[in-house]
């Protein structure tokens, strides 16, 4: 059975190539949902006019594949709540200087 640890440490590999940082410690990963071998992702990004949105969703959707188990990956895209500073991970801020 696929778990939230290991789909999470996959979506911990996925960087945004801007910062250098991965998108679990930015916070724009607001949930995983599995099902048997169907994962679910909701995520976001710091604004909806991001263009790295298809990349980067085709990255979490490849990381997420790589997860011995899964055999489906569906991303949804929320904006509810809206991504703030406050939503990163300790690592995430100290590498951005913000703690």
């Amino acid at each position: 059975m696929v778990t939230e640890e290991e789909v999470m440490s996959a979506l911990s590999k996925v960087m945004d190539p801007e910062l250098g940082i991965s998108l679990v410690d930015l916070g724009l990963i607001y949930g995983v949902e599995i099902t048997e071998t169907k994962v679910g992702v909701k995520m976001t990004f710091t604004t909806p006019a991001c263009p790295m949105v298809h990349f980067l969703v085709s990255s979490v959707e490849d990381a997420v594949k790589k997860v011995e188990g899964v055999s489906e990956v569906e991303v949804q895209l929320v904006w509810d709540p809206p991504w703030t500073p406050d939503k990163m991970s300790d690592a995430g801020k100290e590498k951005l200087g913000l703690k």
